[in-house]
């Protein structure tokens, strides 16, 4: 397996659109329960907002050395123009669009004793005419990046994720998808999509073996027409599936401490390997690696290229 390719990787540029959102974290001490209710009383003594959906893969893709520019939507509102600033100091080239109309989705989790204790989610879905400024911003930016990253929350930013993997394939760029739900007839046409073990169980059924996993992925993948689909397994590693063979890799994570963005990380990671000239089997080996380093950090977080190596 050749090591990453680090110099290649800085001439790369990645667009990525999606589902952007602002993770706000309250860190604090848990000593006694309230008497109002059977729930533990959380003494915050420190508050936390990172980048988080499409912006923690954009922000991946920079600690990999790549260039990242992000399409997306925020609200008018601090939140927004929290999420503004916190892209800018990532070094990420933002192209956030703002819909008035609703607020910056935002994610609040508290944590006690280095132990999620509830999550609390702010969101609506976006107007249509922020929509379309989605698809007339993808146009203006696309020609200059390598690789397209579709990164879909189910916030709404890619409700029309099909117009803009068409305008991708119009100029024959690689475009790889992070999907959700049941329909993955809306992604057809995408190079790569990267499924978690749930969400192909949604999209394919269950299936009680290996070979019968395999028939219903490369069913899947043919029905879409997709260059490649991978599988990411948790415990069980990743399984890409592609015209010529199947591909394995265990994980190869030591400790697992906060699943949260792990996603993003090996999105970012595939999108960086691939532009940077390796092909999908190498792509997902180095994948699989980040994957592996960054369920052992708390929070939405990244891998760089020196932790890779």
């Amino acid at each position: 397996m050749r090591s990453f390719p680090d110099r290649e990787a800085q001439k790369v540029k990645v667009l990525i659109i999606g589902d952007v959102m602002l993770d706000r974290y309250w860190f604090g001490q848990v000593e006694r329960i309230s008497p109002e209710a059977p729930v533990p009383v959380v003494h915050v003594v420190r508050a936390e907002d990172r980048l988080g959906g499409a912006a923690n893969v954009a922000r991946n893709v920079v600690a990999l050395g790549a260039q990242a520019t992000l399409i997306g939507l925020v609200g008018d509102d601090q939140d927004g123009q929290i999420t503004r600033e916190l892209l800018q100091g990532e070094g990420i080239h933002e192209q956030m669009i703002t819909d008035a109309q609703r607020p910056t989705t935002l994610k609040l989790r508290v944590i006690g004793r280095q132990q999620q204790l509830i999550r609390v989610d702010f969101e609506q879905d976006p107007s249509p005419a922020a929509l379309g400024n989605v698809q007339q911003r993808m146009k203006e930016q696309l020609r200059g990046h390598d690789i397209v990253v579709l990164s879909d929350y189910a916030k709404g930013a890619l409700k029309e994720v099909q117009q803009l993997i068409q305008i991708a394939r119009q100029e024959n760029i690689p475009i790889l998808v992070d999907p959700k739900g049941d329909d993955y007839q809306r992604y057809q046409g995408a190079s790569l999509l990267t499924p978690n073990r749930d969400e192909v169980r949604e999209a394919v059924g269950r299936w009680h073996s290996e070979s019968e996993l395999e028939t219903r992925a490369q069913q899947l993948r043919q029905r879409l027409q997709l260059e490649a689909l991978l599988i990411t397994r948790s415990e069980q590693g990743m399984t890409i599936y592609l015209d010529s063979a199947r591909h394995h890799v265990d994980a190869q994570a030591k400790e697992v401490f906060d699943v949260s963005g792990a996603g993003d990380t090996v999105l970012a990671t595939l999108a960086v390997a691939k532009g940077a000239g390796l092909d999908w089997v190498e792509a997902m080996y180095w994948a699989n690696r980040a994957g592996g380093i960054v369920v052992g950090k708390l929070g939405t977080s990244v891998v760089t290229a020196q932790e890779l190596r």
